[in-house]
C-alpha cells in the first residue's frame, strides 16, 4: 500500500549547544546543556562550553531555547494520511494512538509510519472498535453478541497485529468483561469507552486501562445526587445532562474519583473535542479558525457522520466546561491523565489540538508541569513506549521540540515552536512553515 504526502528527510549528527532542557519527570528546567545526536537517537547530553569544538556535525544554536520531548496525541482516528503526518510533525506532536479505524489500513499505516517510510508521528494502533451489534460506527467495529463472540473477536484483534483492544459503549456487561478478560489473559491493555451498560466504578475494578472522553463520570454525578441513571445497553452518553449538577457535589466525586484512581486506570478526557464542537456552527459559517488545514474530505466527513445540530450544540455548549472542571477534580483526585484530542471530529485540527487541550487544563487550574507529563511521559509509558519516547536522556529518540519559552512557566509556550526533531530529522522553523504551506495546498487542492 502506497501512501501519499511528504518525503521524510534523512537522518544526521546534530549538536544542540547551550540549551535548557525540560525535564519533565520532575518539571524543572537544566539550562546550559549540549545534546547530540546521531542517528535516530540522542548520543549525549553534557553541560555547555563556549570553548566545546564540535566538529563536522550539523550545529544548532538553543541559546533562550527550551527542549522539550515530543508531544503525544493519545486518541486520534488517523483518516488523512497525506495532511496528518505534516500537520503534526508541523505542531511538535511526534507520537500517537490510533482509536479505531479499518484495520485493513491502519496497521499498515502505522507500519509506514513506524519504520520512517512517510513522515509523520510514530504510531500504536487498536485495529477494529469491539462493540455491540450492531455497532455504532460499523465500517471500523466488530459487533460481539456473546462472550463467546467478544473473546474470539479479540484474539483475532491481536492476531492481525493490533497494539491495544478497544471497546465501545453498545457491549452488553458480560461480553465487555470476557473482551477484558481475554485481552488480559494474554498481555494486551482494553482501552475505549465504559458501555452504557456498565457502571464506571465496575469498569475500572474490571481493571480497563483507560477510559476515554470521561464516559461513566456523568452516572457517578447522578447516583450522589439521588437521581435516576439510564443503565441499559446502548446509546451514548444518555446521563450527559448531569454535568451540569457536578458543582452541587464536588467534594463527594472527588472521593468517588480517588477510588476509581486507585484502579490504576488512567482517563483520556479529550475535554477538546467537546469545546470545539460546541462551536460546529463557526465552522458552516467559515469563520473558525484554521479551516484551511482541512481538506475538502475531511469537511465532508465531518458533515456526514456529525451532521450539524442546533440542540446537539447548545447541549455540548451547556456541559462541556463542567466536564473540564471534571478533569480539574480528576487531577486532584491523583488521576493519570494524558492528552488526547478525539482528531476526526467536528473542529479538531490535526495537531494544534493537542495545544488547545493543554491550554483547557491550565485554564481549568492544573499546572503546566502536570500538563507536560500528561502529553510526553504518562502517555509514552502507557503506550509501552517509555523506554525511546516521552523523556530526554542519552540513548533515547531523538524525537523533541524546541521551543522559544518555557512551557513550565505557561503551558501555551509549547505553541512556540523553534525547531522539531523527528527521530533525529531535523525541521527548522522554516522547514515547519513549509509543512504547514504543503497542507494548505493539499486542503485547496492547489497541487
Amino acid at each position: 500500500m502506497e501512501f501519499p504526502g511528504q518525503e521524510p528527510k534523512s537522518t544526521s549528527a546534530y549538536t544542540i549547544s547551550d540549551v535548557s532542557i525540560v525535564d519533565v519527570e520532575a518539571g524543572t528546567t537544566n539550562p546550559g546543556r549540549t545534546v547530540t545526536t546521531e542517528g535516530e537517537r540522542i548520543k549525549s547530553v553534557i553541560p555547555y562550553s563556549a570553548e566545546a569544538a564540535f566538529g563536522e556535525v550539523n550545529l544548532v544554536d538553543g541559546r533562550n531555547l527550551y527542549l522539550i520531548p515530543g508531544l503525544i496525541d493519545a486518541h486520534v482516528h488517523y483518516f488523512d494520511m497525506a495532511t496528518f503526518g505534516l500537520m503534526m510533525v508541523a505542531h511538535g506532536v511526534l507520537a500517537v494512538r490510533d482509536m479505531g479505524n479499518m484495520i485493513e489500513q491502519i496497521l499498515p499505516m502505522r507500519d509506514a509510519l513506524n519504520q520512517g517510510t512517510t513522515l509523520g508521528p510514530e504510531m500504536i494502533a487498536v485495529g477494529s472498535v469491539l462493540d455491540g451489534d450492531p455497532p455504532f460506527i460499523p465500517p471500523i467495529s466488530v459487533g460481539c453478541k456473546t462472550p463467546q463472540e467478544g473473546r474470539a473477536a479479540a484474539r483475532r484483534q491481536m492476531e492481525s497485529g493490533v497494539d491495544q483492544i478497544k471497546v465501545y459503549s453498545k457491549l452488553e456487561k458480560d461480553v465487555y468483561l470476557a473482551i477484558l478478560d481475554e485481552a488480559h489473559k494474554h498481555g494486551y491493555k482494553a482501552v475505549g469507552h465504559v458501555p452504557e451498560g456498565v457502571y464506571i466504578e465496575e469498569a475500572a475494578a474490571a481493571g480497563q486501562d483507560s477510559l476515554e472522553h470521561l464516559f461513566g463520570f456523568e452516572k457517578v454525578i447522578g447516583k450522589l445526587l439521588g437521581e435516576p441513571v439510564t443503565l441499559i445497553t446502548g446509546g451514548m452518553m444518555p446521563d450527559a445532562g448531569l454535568w451540569r449538577r457536578l458543582p452541587e457535589v464536588e467534594q463527594e466525586f472527588m472521593t468517588v474519583a480517588q477510588r476509581i484512581c486507585a484502579s490504576g486506570t488512567t482517563i483520556c478526557p479529550t475535554n477538546v473535542t467537546f469545546r470545539n464542537h460546541s462551536r460546529r456552527y463557526d465552522i458552516e459559517a467559515e469563520t473558525y479558525p484554521r479551516l484551511e488545514y482541512i481538506t475538502p474530505w475531511i469537511r465532508g466527513m465531518w458533515n456526514t457522520m456529525w451532521p450539524p445540530s442546533r440542540e446537539m450544540v447548545e447541549f455540548i455548549s451547556l456541559i462541556w466546561p463542567y466536564m473540564l472542571q471534571g478533569t480539574k477534580l480528576l487531577h486532584d483526585a491523583g488521576a493519570r491523565l494524558i492528552v488526547g484530542t478525539d482528531l476526526l471530529l467536528p473542529g479538531v485540527i490535526p495537531g494544534y489540538s493537542v495545544h488547545e487541550e493543554m491550554e483547557l487544563w491550565q485554564e481549568a487550574g492544573i499546572p503546566p508541569a502536570d500538563i507536560l507529563r500528561s502529553a510526553t511521559i504518562i502517555p509514552a509509558q502507557f503506550m509501552g513506549l517509555g523506554e525511546r519516547l516521552g523523556s530526554l536522556g542519552e540513548g533515547k529518540a531523538a524525537s523533541m521540540v524546541l521551543l522559544r519559552a518555557n512551557p513550565l512557566e505557561d503551558i501555551r509556550n509549547t505553541q512556540q515552536i523553534e525547531g522539531v526533531f523527528l527521530r533525529g530529522q531535523y525541521f527548522s522553523r522554516a522547514d515547519l512553515d513549509h509543512l504547514l504551506e504543503e497542507v494548505k495546498k493539499l486542503a485547496s487542492g492547489d497541487q
